[in-house]
Parts: structure tokens; C-alpha cells; sequence
């Protein structure tokens, strides 16, 4: 272990060297960074079973080391920068499904989510935090928004094409979600729920969702929101009061989305895909800006896929996702 750890340390620190500038190794000086790769989910103890049990030769792992990586963890703790804010898209419902189990009998490729959420200054976890996920399903359709989301499973469209120019000028402002994954928060069409859920975090700052690998829909890559409430209370209507110190998205490397996309019914979309370094939301900045590690058996991910991250937040502030 202790080989692999200086292995991966001395890997992120050349990893630092080709890819960040002066100004960035600045900015990098004002919190503590995290120990990429296999050795840091090891030191934190996400996903060490996994890594035991099988080979590399059995699995495929698409993760990707923040920029940020560095050496400066001791004794094994693995300290983390604060996690990257996004916008909270239209669709978010609030927390009121506190559950482990989010799938509803949707079909897809069965996924476990595994998180961890540390306070970014002392690298503690914080415990009894609310964390929300909610995603599209393999199809790109969002429950509670089936009617509005853009999802392209289903037959091509038949028929002849239009010929013809169009005529006339177009006189009302254009209505709807813009294709980016931001815009306002839009009310609910219908009362569905799959694929939404919250957990409390324990007492190691854990949380496992089980789900299903996410599809595609207009404009945006493969992606998972999140969010993190501190300072309210679990009660029978679900998680209130508290604040959000976290609004996030989780995303997946190509290689996993490539992958899932020979498997139905993920292969039945016509909806042409957006890929990672074309998404406008995605910041570019590795397990920091919520690149998960994924790991799978290598030509049959059908059989599933354990996604992990650590989440360094600021449980002081507020992040709500308007704050952008």
C-alpha cells in the first residue's frame, strides 16, 4: 500500500507540473488538496473493498486526478479543496424522499453512488448531512418533468423532410429550458419521483445511493445533481430547515459513457450526445470540479457500476445554485 501511495502521489505531483500555471499553484496555497487516484480512495476508505476484490484486468476505471493533486496528506487522512459549484437546473425538487433505493424499477445499468462529505478547511466529515441526488433516466427524462425534459429514446421520425425555406419573422421570445442545463427552477409536471432521493450522511460522512447509470438529453453530457444541507432536522415530511452549502453535479468520463451506450436501452437514443469537454457546465478541473471515479468490469458494464467522490464543502456559507 504504502508503495501504490507513493506511487499515485509522485504521478499527481508530475500531473501538477504539466497542467497548472503559476497563478493556479497560487490559488492551490489557500486550502489543502487531494491525493489522486486508486491510493486516495483507499485512504479514505471508498471503495477499498472494491479495489481488493478485483484486478485490473477486471475492471475499468475512468477517473480523472484533480489539478490540484498534491502530497500534502499525513498518516493516511486525504484532505480535499472545496468541491466546484454549478447551477441547479430546472428541475430540483425538494427533499422528501429520504431513501436509499432510488430506481423505481427503471430500466438501465444498475449503479451504486458512494460520497463522502468533509468540511474542506479540517478535512472532518460532516456528519448528518442531507445529500439530494436526482437525475435523468437512460433515456434523458427527469421525473416530475416528463413533459418538459428533453429526453430521445424511441423510433427515428419518418417521413419526407421539409423543402422549403421557412417564411416569415419570428415575433415572440423564445420559451422553454435552454439546452446549457441552466435557467430558473421550473415547477413539477407531473407527480413521478424515480430517480430522486436524500440520504443522511453517518458519522464517516458517508452516503450510497443505488441507482441506474444516467442517459443523454439536448445540450448536456452524462452528468448526476447534488446537493448538501447542513443545520436542519430530519422530520416525517422529510429533511427541513438548515441551509444548502453545496450545489454540484457529478459527471462520468467518456470511456463509461461510450461504454454504456452499446448497452439498451441507452443504444435505443436518437438524441445526438454532448460529450464532457463540450458540456458547458462541466468546469474542467477533474474529481474538484465532481469527475467521479467509476469503476467496472472492463466490456460488461452492464453488470454495473460503483461510482465514488469526496465532497469538500463549506458548511458555513450558503450555495444554493442561484448564487453562480
Amino acid at each position: 500500500m504504502t508503495e501504490d501511495f507513493s506511487e499515485a502521489r509522485n504521478e499527481a505531483r508530475n500531473d501538477d507540473a504539466r497542467h497548472t500555471g503559476p497563478a493556479h499553484k497560487r490559488d492551490m496555497s489557500r486550502r489543502r488538496m487531494i491525493v489522486a487516484g486508486g491510493a486516495a480512495v483507499a485512504a479514505t476508505g471508498i471503495g477499498a473493498g472494491i479495489a481488493a476484490s478485483a484486478s485490473a484486468s477486471e475492471t475499468s476505471s475512468s477517473s480523472a486526478a484533480s489539478p490540484s493533486a498534491s502530497s500534502t496528506a499525513t498518516s493516511g487522512e486525504v484532505c480535499y479543496r472545496l468541491t466546484s459549484e454549478t447551477t441547479e437546473g430546472p428541475y430540483y425538487i425538494d427533499a422528501d424522499k429520504i431513501r436509499k433505493d432510488i430506481t423505481e424499477s427503471k430500466e438501465g445499468i444498475p449503479m451504486t453512488l458512494r460520497l463522502k462529505v468533509i468540511d474542506s478547511d479540517t478535512c472532518k466529515p460532516v456528519r448528518k448531512a442531507a445529500v439530494d441526488i436526482w437525475h435523468c433516466d437512460a433515456l434523458g427524462l427527469y421525473s416530475g418533468y416528463e413533459s418538459s425534459s428533453t429526453g430521445g429514446g424511441g423510433t427515428p421520425p419518418t417521413g419526407t423532410p421539409p423543402t422549403d425555406a421557412p417564411t416569415g419573422t419570428p415575433t415572440d421570445a423564445p420559451t422553454g429550458t435552454p439546452p446549457g442545463g441552466g435557467g430558473g427552477h421550473q415547477e413539477p409536471t407531473d407527480d413521478k419521483r424515480y430517480l430522486r432521493g436524500t440520504q443522511l450522511t453517518d458519522q464517516h460522512g458517508f452516503v450510497e445511493f443505488r441507482t441506474v447509470f444516467p442517459g443523454w438529453y439536448r445540450g448536456r453530457c452524462v452528468h448526476i445533481h447534488t446537493k448538501v444541507h447542513v443545520g436542519g432536522a430530519l422530520t416525517d415530511s422529510g429533511y427541513e430547515g438548515g441551509h444548502t452549502c453545496h450545489t454540484g453535479q457529478l459527471f462520468f468520463a467518456e470511456e463509461a459513457v461510450l461504454a454504456s451506450a452499446e448497452v439498451a436501452p441507452y443504444s435505443t437514443s436518437t438524441t445526438e450526445r454532448t460529450t464532457l469537454d463540450e458540456d458547458t457546465i462541466y468546469p474542467g478541473n477533474g474529481a474538484q470540479g465532481g469527475l467521479l471515479t467509476l469503476k467496472y468490469k472492463k466490456g460488461r458494464i452492464e453488470k454495473g457500476v460503483i461510482g465514488t467522490l469526496t465532497l469538500g464543502v463549506d458548511p458555513d456559507t450558503t450555495h444554493d445554485g442561484t448564487d453562480l
